[in-house]
């Protein structure tokens, strides 16, 4: 036994002589990190139509939610897509709404993507069709199409900048 420690007390001294016999502990600069997130909530202010947009980046969990037909957050079933933006606390504001299929489609329609946060599929709004549906609208192309209630879509809150005006592409409704 003896003999063992002596020789881990020699193979311990011997190291710290070949390492130049500095004991004292220095640790690595530490990086800088940057204090901005990766992914920053943001809105898009459609000047035209007097409107702000949410463009709120979109989980993974939104994203399933989306592909299997569940709600969860900006994804979901119409029911879900009205509760969700009537209840959201937003960029200092609480006053959200579903869009209309025509603020949808007015907002997509132009060249280029506005938002940050895209996904090239269909958003809710709250404009009904013929036989309990309701309007979706394909960002790709901007055009309506008629789902189901019970189907799972995108959800994008907007809210009026102006003194109650609605955006509508025949006129500006009070």
């Amino acid at each position: 036994m003896k003999k063992v420690l002596i020789s881990a007390c020699l193979s311990i001294f011997t190291t710290l002589l070949m390492a130049g016999g500095d004991t004292t502990e220095t640790l690595a600069p530490v990086a800088e990190v940057s204090q901005t997130p990766c992914k920053t909530n943001k809105v898009y202010i459609e000047s035209d139509a007097g409107l702000m947009w949410q463009d709120a980046a979109y989980t993974d969990g939104e994203d399933g939610a989306y592909k299997r037909g569940h709600s969860v957050g900006k994804a979901g079933k119409h029911r879900h897509a009205m509760n969700y933006c009537r209840t959201l606390n937003y960029a200092g504001y609480n006053d959200w709404r579903l869009p209309t299929a025509d603020e949808l489609s007015h907002v997509h329609d132009a060249p280029g993507n506005p938002f940050a946060y895209y996904r090239g599929s269909d958003f809710w709004s709250t404009t009904p069709s013929t036989e309990n549906r309701y309007y979706v609208v394909f960002t790709a192309d901007a055009m309506q199409y008629a789902r189901k209630p019970s189907e799972s879509n995108y959800i994008r809150c907007v809210r009026c900048l102006g003194k109650g005006y609605v955006f509508s592409r025949s006129k500006d409704v009070k």
